[in-house]
């Protein structure tokens, strides 16, 4: 079973950069993903998914591929890759997976406008070496389906940047 999590940033930058660190993790396989995405709220009040895979255009370039090939045996190869481009988009477009787009929309919706919102879908995790790792990166906690002991963990990995460091003083 997966966990859901999503955590606030001030900004598109800061959201995107965490998710590129979760990626990192995910090389070194101490997390697996099913998927991550930032939804932001522009200044305007508009919300814009930035997700890692585009189902429109990997279904447009698969439908190319097989209306041409379908195109070739009815000796018109041009129009097959403009009719396979064409269902094959349309049939991206209409397909989700991971996370639900409406559902992150509902949830980027209510946060200022200039922030972004961190989606995870959790496959698995090596939770104390993915904590330390992103311990002290900022962000808030919005919504998770953790239990609540590791929703807690995670809350204070992400809060711990706000406490300054131990000064030293010399004897």
């Amino acid at each position: 079973m997966s966990d859901l999590v999503a955590i606030v940033y001030p900004t598109e930058a800061q959201a995107e950069a965490m998710r590129a660190k979760l990626f990192e993790l995910q090389s070194e396989y101490l997390i697996e993903l099913g998927d991550a995405v930032v939804a932001e709220k522009t200044l305007d009040g508009k919300i814009k998914l930035h997700q890692i895979f585009n189902t429109t255009a990997a279904g447009a370039a698969s439908g190319s591929f097989w209306g041409l090939l379908v195109g070739i045996l009815f000796m018109m190869p041009i129009v097959g890759v403009a009719l396979g481009a064409a269902s094959g988009a349309l049939g991206g477009a209409l397909t989700d997976f991971g996370i639900n787009d409406k559902f992150m929309k509902d949830i980027a919706a209510n946060i200022k406008p200039g922030n972004a919102v961190l989606f995870v879908l959790i496959k698995k995790m090596t939770t104390d070496k993915v904590l330390d790792a992103v311990k002290g990166s900022g962000g808030t906690v919005l919504q998770t389906s953790l239990d609540h002991a590791k929703e807690q963990a995670l809350r204070d990995a992400l809060a711990a940047a706000a406490a300054p460091a131990p000064v030293k003083q010399s004897a």
